[in-house]
């Protein structure tokens, strides 16, 4: 059995796409997944399987979500030691933005090389990024909520889809998966 995290994009954002999270644990474990655990009220799932087709997984949770509830949204499957690496290789630790203001954003895949070298690394400043393998690590020196650095512009510039977790969330994730 390997344990997921499951981190969904679009749910419950700003009062749109509202799920009761005990209404997508039922659905994950009707899936056929076990020990289902939720984490706030912004889709992040905690769950067991004997599966390891991450990309088939998060179709079906992503399927069932729209099928039972109506939203579309789109998932990211990681396992608690894909999370440890990612805020290990988190850029922003030693480069001395405030913890409280760093974002990992979480790809469905690794984007190219190619994709990633055309990004405007000087676009968003004071805001910065970088990209590490199939994440984005994000600087929002004041605050995250009026940036210009969106999501939106990575995904469509990098041909993938993601979520961003604060590193508080990312830590919590983690512990709750390690039991």
């Amino acid at each position: 059995m390997t344990t997921w995290i499951v981190l969904l994009r679009g749910v419950n954002v700003g009062g749109a796409n509202r799920l009761a999270m005990a209404d997508l644990r039922e659905l994950v474990t009707t899936l056929g997944h076990e020990g289902v655990s939720t984490y706030i009220q912004s889709g992040n799932v905690v769950m067991t399987s004997s599966r390891s087709d991450r990309a088939t997984m998060a179709t079906e949770i992503c399927a069932g979500i729209e099928k039972s509830f109506g939203p579309k949204v789109s998932a990211v499957l990681r396992t608690p030691d894909e999370l440890r690496a990612a805020l290990a290789n988190n850029p922003f630790t030693a480069a001395g933005c405030d913890p409280s203001h760093v974002y990992i954003t979480f790809f469905s895949d690794t984007p190219a090389p190619d994709h990633v070298a055309l990004l405007e690394r000087d676009r968003f400043l004071p805001d910065r990024f970088e990209v590490i393998g199939s994440e984005l690590y994000g600087c929002y020196p004041h605050g995250s909520g009026r940036s210009k650095m969106t999501l939106d512009y990575f995904e469509k510039r990098l041909d993938v889809h993601g979520t961003a977790r604060n590193l508080n969330t990312v830590a919590k994730l983690i512990e709750l998966a390690s039991g």
